[in-house]
């Protein structure tokens, strides 16, 4: 495994710990607190500040994926960069749709944060399909 592929890894490995963790506590005072008195319900300016923190997982991630393309070789760096464009675009193109599903169709809202969770499906899914630099 290369140097910007390990890097990668171990900073996603962190962000995902981080994320977890603070996910957890989210979790454990707002169902569980109350109910065993062990913890208090998290307050609105506690809640905000835990909201930042996953805004801040998902800025880190993305930063580690920007910085493995940069680190890795030119076709390396053009194979990521294309699926790169292309699951942003799908995630866009998606939640867009589904915007305007849910004003004119009566869709079920969902929360903007899933637009995050849709680029990293649609990365995924966009890999097999791209595996060179060209058509």
């Amino acid at each position: 495994m290369d140097k910007p592929t390990k890097r990668f890894l171990i900073v996603t490995l962190l962000l995902t710990a981080g994320y977890l963790m603070v996910t957890g506590a989210m979790l454990l005072s707002i169902f569980l607190g109350p109910r065993f008195g062990v913890l208090h319900p998290l307050t609105g300016p506690v809640r905000w500040g835990m909201s930042a923190c996953f805004g801040l997982f998902m800025v880190g991630q993305l930063w580690a994926m920007l910085v493995l393309m940069r680190d890795s070789d030119e076709f390396v760096r053009g194979v990521l960069a294309r699926q790169f464009i292309l699951a942003s675009g799908l995630s866009i193109a998606s939640f867009s749709a589904w915007g305007f599903a849910e004003i004119f169709a009566g869709a079920q809202h969902i929360p903007g944060v899933m637009v995050y969770f849709l680029f990293w499906l649609f990365l995924g899914a966009v890999r097999p399909f791209v595996r060179g630099t060209r058509g």
